[in-house]
């Protein structure tokens, strides 16, 4: 019966329906994304199966490495923000928990290298490099800095898309280095999934700093200089709110421009951009402007989550064509 405890406990440190959320979405973009980009000039699935179960192993690896090292820096900030779910030191050890996280960064790591080599890409293999080494920064200083530790988090978020972009030109070079200058679709993987990079970013910088708003107590007892301490809860507000505007003229761009004029008032991508995107980002500026206290923000947090997943979930759209 421990043992099964401790199992929830190092599955909740390590956020399992986070991790579940990642592996889906590297997938969901090569599958769904990446495959149909490259079947419009009729070339076949690029990447062999192996390569996507190790770039999606990398990317899952790295992030439970980040999220236990993150609550390892955080155990002070988390007994006054979250006292019910303090798992570092009431669970799992310091110790322990500094283990576990350099064991999980260094398999994933080494998953993302093998992956790079066997596409013979440096660039991948340096992503999987820095990005370990990111997170440990983010989590023992990034994160207290104004802004620098949301846009690192953010920045981090975008990057998990364009990793499958990167993994699908390297093995487009490696099989058609000849014909591919000649061509745009390199130029159309970059863009298709640079748009869903460009999303997931927003959306996690929109949620970060939002959960700054939330933690601000514990925040302040450290001497954090996080965006809501710096420039107090109204300034923040509206500076979140212009990022929610930002993300909703993107978005608007993206329907008038990209999708096919003689349809794009009835499509299914119209239904889906205005109920499962648009509508959840405007609620989430009402319930920001709403809150009070922390739960408040809270609620607001988990709306751009499901805001962010249903945004990820429309590249169903792409695979039945708009």
């Amino acid at each position: 019966m421990e043992i099964l405890e401790q199992l929830k406990d190092i599955l909740r440190l390590v956020r399992g329906g986070n991790l579940l959320f990642l592996a889906a979405l590297v997938w969901l973009m090569e599958k769904w994304v990446a495959v149909p980009v490259l079947r419009q000039p009729g070339f076949a699935e690029q990447l062999p199966g192996y390569v996507l179960w190790l770039l999606i192993l990398a990317t899952v690896l790295i992030a439970a490495g980040g999220y236990v090292v993150n609550d390892y820096f955080d155990v002070k900030i988390d007994r006054i923000n979250r006292p019910d779910e303090l798992i570092v030191t009431r669970s799992v050890s310091k110790p322990t928990a500094m283990r576990l996280s350099v064991g999980l960064s260094i398999t994933g790591a080494l998953c993302g290298i093998v992956a790079a080599i066997l596409l013979r890409s440096l660039t991948l293999g340096s992503l999987f490099v820095l990005v370990p080494g990111l997170l440990w920064f983010y989590s023992s200083s990034y994160k207290r800095l104004m802004m620098i530790g949301n846009l690192t988090i953010a920045l981090l978020a975008g990057l998990t898309p364009m990793v499958v972009a990167l993994a699908n030109v390297a093995q487009l070079k490696l099989s058609y280095a000849a014909v591919l200058p000649y061509m745009t679709l390199e130029h159309d993987l970059y863009a298709w999934l640079g748009g869903f990079a460009l999303f997931a970013m927003l959306l996690t910088w929109i949620r970060e700093v939002i959960k700054d708003l939330q933690d601000q107590m514990g925040d302040r007892e450290l001497e954090c200089h996080t965006l809501p301490i710096v420039w107090g809860e109204l300034w923040t507000k509206v500076f979140v709110s212009m990022l929610i505007v930002l993300t909703l003229a993107i978005i608007g761009h993206f329907w008038w421009h990209v999708l096919p004029f003689p349809t794009v008032w009835t499509s299914l991508s119209t239904r889906y951009i205005a109920l499962g995107i648009v509508t959840p980002l405007i609620c989430a500026g009402w319930l920001l402007w709403a809150a009070k206290i922390p739960s408040d923000y809270k609620t607001c947090q988990q709306v751009v989550k499901f805001t962010m997943l249903i945004g990820m979930l429309y590249s169903i759209c792409i695979l039945r064509g708009l």
